[in-house]
This record gives C-alpha cells, structure tokens and sequence, in this order.
C-alpha cells in the first residue's frame, strides 16, 4: 500500500512539473508571437502601433527566451550529473 501511494505521489508531482513546464514554455512561444506581430505592425506604419510598446514586447520575449534556455540548461546539467552518478 506505502508503495502504491509513494508511484502514486511521484506520478502527480511528475505531472505538475510537465504541466507547469508546459505552460512556461507556451508562454514564451505567445510572447515571441506577440513581439513579431507587433514588429510586423511597426514596419507596416500602423499608427495603432507605438514603437515603445513594441520595444518592450521585444525585450520581454528576449527575457521569457532566455530564462526558458536557463531552465533548459540546468535541466540537461540535473540529468546529466544523475547519469553520471555511481549506484
């Protein structure tokens, strides 16, 4: 039974991380479209359009972009370092 809760426990935690990681990395995607449409409007002259919230948006994808690239590095390191590990 302890051993069943314990599968039990690990799965849902393991989904959480995928969920929550997931999400994350639709978040960047969105904010990376964002950025483009809002890039392609400037270069359109859209007078709805302002170059300061475009600049922004470009520089929020930049930091969404690199944070996700972060997580991913220390992600490869973790797996990494417990492949490495001697049992």
């Amino acid at each position: 039974l302890h051993k069943e809760y314990r599968r039990q426990r690990q799965m849902c935690i393991r989904d959480r991380f995928s969920s929550v990681l997931e999400n994350a990395l639709k978040e960047v995607s969105q904010s990376q479209l964002q950025s483009g449409e809002l890039q392609k409007q400037v270069q359109l002259e859209n007078p709805k359009v302002g170059l300061e919230e475009t600049m922004i948006a470009m520089q929020k994808s930049q930091i969404h972009f690199q944070a996700a690239l972060q997580v991913r590095n220390r992600l490869v390191q973790a797996y990494s370092d417990i492949m490495n590990m001697q049992v």
